[in-house]
């Protein structure tokens, strides 16, 4: 299971393009920050580089910052070659070796010679942009692997050897299934989750608990549309009321109003992909109060191309409230795209401006 963390953000995000801080950049451009996501340009020389770029650094006064390698050609800036800004970044091609390598642990050493890093700036830079150490990313990646094969009907065997499984008690052990590959397979067969729904200002809501921790926090107009949804993702399991679990669903509602401050003691099951799971993150980190357009958030995850997935991936999120994709508005400000309905995410954000 990956263990959601927040970060701080290091530069200023807007709607239309990212807003970069110039003295915050030109500090990570001294300290050849890895983790910064810019480009600076030098206007004597028509070149741009990577902050983290071993060249002789230029005067302040001669320095352009970009969001992207694309915004500096525009301008008619050419790509350094000794940083090659133009190339994928480290953190792309730790991430591309990674999922090149499931099948085997890929030691921070390895991955500092791919990134031309230090294991140590390795660890840091991949958890700081991802979320999650690089053994985490590759534990989830496996896990989400699996759990696909298994919804489209591969059998048990194919599908943890293929997902880079030595073995079924690794998957198991690793998958982060609440169950095992076979139950999840068969809809939950045989697994029990303990549930409870209670009414709150802001509909009724229902949770639902694996031995493992926290997999479904949904919103419903009664407590029986609220219930639904549970048995609809796990038609086979056992689904036992359990009302003790009444104390999450007040710590949800708390953390909407802003009387907690982090959810760090509960533990969440959470089954999604790896990129999901980067979405759900990125999705915890977007401060109580404030919103992201769709696109915003994937630019803030270094993915720009990627809004449709990262939409795709706020309407599957499985716990509401906890994971806040409430705070995903149109790029209008329009409040678009919430699956428990526009004027309870109204009420959401409104509680959340108190």
């Amino acid at each position: 299971m990956v263990h959601m963390s927040s970060k701080p953000q290091r530069l200023q995000k807007t709607d239309a393009a990212r807003t970069i801080d110039p003295d915050e950049a030109w500090r990570q451009v001294l300290s050849r920050d890895p983790a910064a996501n810019f480009v600076y340009a030098v206007e004597t020389t028509g070149v741009f580089c990577r902050p983290a770029c071993t060249s002789r650094r230029p005067l302040r006064s001669n320095v352009k910052f970009f969001s992207s390698g694309e915004e500096a050609v525009a301008a008619g800036f050419r790509a350094c070659k000794r940083c090659r800004p133009g190339d994928a970044s480290p953190l792309e091609k730790i991430r591309i070796h990674i999922e090149k390598n499931l099948d085997r642990r890929v030691p921070l050493a390895e991955l500092g010679r791919v990134a031309g890093l230090s294991p140590f700036t390795v660890q840091r830079l991949f958890k700081q942009s991802m979320g999650a150490s690089p053994l985490e990313y590759q534990r989830a990646l496996r896990a989400a692997t699996l759990r696909t094969a298994l919804k489209q009907g591969d059998t048990v065997t194919n599908a943890i050897y293929n997902a880079g499984y030595g073995s079924a008690s690794r998957a198991y052990d690793s998958a982060a299934l609440g169950m095992t590959p076979a139950q999840f397979a068969l809809g939950g067969q045989g697994e029990k989750i303990g549930f409870t729904s209670a009414e709150t200002a802001y509909g009724w809501l229902v949770v639902g608990a694996t031995a493992r921790g926290l997999c479904w926090l949904a919103l419903g107009l009664t407590a029986a549309a609220a219930e639904h949804s549970l048995r609809e993702e796990f038609p086979e399991a056992t689904l036992q009321r359990d009302p003790t679990l009444k104390d999450m669903v007040h710590a949800a509602v708390r953390l909407v109003e802003g009387k907690a401050s982090q959810f760090d003691a509960l533990t969440l099951d959470l089954r999604g992909t790896a990129f999901q799971l980067r979405v759900w993150q990125a999705l915890r980190e977007i401060p109580r109060g404030e919103t992201r357009t769709y696109s915003q958030l994937a630019r803030e995850m270094g993915d720009p191309k990627a809004t449709r997935a990262v939409a795709r991936a706020c309407a599957l999120n499985r716990v509401s409230l906890v994971v806040p994709c409430h705070r995903v508005v149109g790029v209008s400000g329009s409040l678009t795209g919430y699956r428990w309905g526009i004027e309870r995410k109204r009420k959401l954000l409104d509680a959340e401006k108190i």
